[in-house]
C-alpha cells in the first residue's frame, strides 16, 4: 500500500516517479491529501522556477477554424457562432497594449487555418509586433497544425514559443474526440516540426473528458516527458452544448469542484515530474471557481494569460461555456490580476519574456 508522505518527500527530493505512483497521486481525493500534494508541488515550483508569475497578453485573433473537433465551441460545424477575424491594426493595438501593461509577452491564438493568405498574414503581423517597443515583446503562437515551412517562416519573423495541445496522447482516445480526418500522428508530427524549427514547444491536454481514465492522464504525462516539452497549457474540460460531445454527455463536468480538483492535481503532478517547465494556470480553472487561477499557481503553475483583445470579439471565442472575462476590459483585468497574485504571496515578473528554465537548460546542453 502506497503512503503519501514518503512519496511526496521523494518527489520533492528529485527522485523519479513510476506510472503506479503517478496514478496514485492523480487519484488523491481527501482535502488533506490534496493539500499535501499541492504543497509539495509548490515547493518544487519555488525551487525550479520561483514565485514570480509570468504574464502573456492573450489575443484571440480569429474564430474561423477548418477543424471540427467534437468538444470545441468554435468547431467548423457550429453554425451558431458569428465568425470573426481581427484586422492588422486591431491586433497591433492589442500588442501595443500588452507592451504598455509591461506583460513582456503576447500570445496570438486562433482557430486552425493553413490557407496561404492566412500564413502570409501571420508572418507579416509577427514582424510588425516584433518592431513594437524595440523588439522587447516576446511572441507566442497558438495557431494549430502547420507545415514545417510555415513554422520556420513564423519563427524567422520573430515568434519564439508555440503551443499546440495534443488534447490526448492516446491515439484511440483521441479518435473519440475528433472526426476521422483529424489524425493523431499528424498532430504529433507537427510538434516535432516545431522543435525542428527552433521554437520553445508547448502542449497540453484536457482533463475530465467523458471516458478519460487516470491511465490516460499518466500516458499524457509520459508524453510530455518523452517530447521534452518546455511549457504546458492544459485545463479541465468544460462542456459546450453546441458540440457533439456536449450533446452526447451534457452532464460531464457538472461537478465544478471535482473538475477543478482534477485540473489542479494534473498541474501539481506535472510540476513534480517535469520540475522546470512553464505551466499555465488557465482561464478554465477560473471558470470553475473565482480563485481558480490563483489555486493553479499554488498547485505549481507559474504562467497566466490575461486577455488583452478587443471586447467586441470575446463572446465569439467561446471554446467552452461560461468562459470568464468576456465582459471585462483589459485594464480592469490587469488590476484585478495584480491584486489576486499579491494576495497569495506571489509577484508578477514585468517586462521579461519569462522563457522556460527547461528550455534554457536544454539549449545549454546542445
Amino acid at each position: 500500500m502506497m503512503k503519501l508522505e514518503p512519496i511526496l518527500a521523494a518527489a520533492v527530493a528529485g527522485e523519479s516517479l513510476d506510472d503506479a505512483t503517478l496514478a496514485y497521486l492523480l487519484g488523491l481525493e481527501t482535502p488533506g491529501e490534496l493539500e499535501a500534494l499541492f504543497r509539495a508541488a509548490y515547493t518544487v515550483k519555488l525551487r525550479y522556477v520561483g514565485n514570480q508569475v509570468h504574464l502573456r497578453g492573450l489575443v484571440e485573433i480569429s474564430n474561423i477554424c477548418r477543424k471540427n473537433c467534437y468538444y470545441c465551441g468554435i468547431r467548423r460545424g457550429n453554425t451558431n457562432v458569428a465568425r470573426f477575424a481581427m484586422n492588422r491594426e486591431e491586433i497591433l493595438e492589442a500588442a501595443r497594449l500588452t507592451a504598455r501593461f509591461r506583460y513582456g509577452s503576447i500570445v496570438l491564438q486562433a482557430g486552425e487555418r493553413n490557407d496561404p493568405g492566412w500564413v502570409d498574414f501571420i508572418e507579416e503581423i509577427v514582424r510588425e509586433i516584433k518592431a513594437i517597443d524595440g523588439g522587447k515583446l516576446g511572441i507566442t503562437l497558438s495557431l494549430g497544425e502547420q507545415t514545417l515551412e510555415t513554422y520556420r517562416r513564423w519563427f524567422a519573423a520573430g515568434a519564439h514559443r508555440y503551443l499546440l495541445r495534443i488534447e490526448s496522447s492516446d491515439p484511440e482516445f483521441y479518435a473519440t474526440l475528433h472526426p476521422a480526418d483529424h489524425r493523431h500522428d499528424e498532430r504529433v508530427a507537427a510538434l516535432g516540426f516545431l522543435r525542428e524549427a527552433g521554437y520553445q514547444v508547448g502542449t497540453g491536454v484536457m482533463i475530465g473528458l467523458p471516458g478519460q481514465t487516470v491511465e490516460h492522464l499518466v500516458r499524457d504525462l509520459r508524453f510530455f516527458q518523452k517530447l521534452d516539452v518546455d511549457m504546458i497549457g492544459m485545463g479541465p474540460y468544460i462542456v459546450h452544448h453546441d458540440t457533439p460531445l456536449g450533446r452526447r454527455f451534457p452532464e460531464t463536468g457538472s461537478d465544478a469542484k471535482r473538475q477543478l480538483e482534477a485540473g489542479l492535481k494534473m498541474i501539481a503532478v506535472t510540476r513534480l515530474l517535469l520540475r522546470n517547465v512553464n505551466i499555465a494556470s488557465t482561464t478554465a480553472l477560473q471558470a470553475l471557481a473565482p480563485d481558480g487561477r490563483e489555486r493553479g499557481l499554488l498547485a505549481g503553475a507559474n504562467v497566466i494569460m490575461p486577455n488583452v483583445g478587443d471586447l467586441a470579439y470575446r463572446k465569439g471565442y467561446l471554446l467552452y461555456e461560461n468562459k470568464p472575462g468576456v465582459d471585462e476590459n483589459a485594464d480592469s483585468a490587469r488590476i484585478a490580476l495584480e491584486r489576486a497574485v499579491g494576495s497569495i504571496g506571489e509577484s508578477i515578473a514585468y517586462e521579461v519574456w519569462g522563457d522556460s528554465p527547461h528550455f534554457a537548460a536544454r539549449a545549454g546542453n546542445r
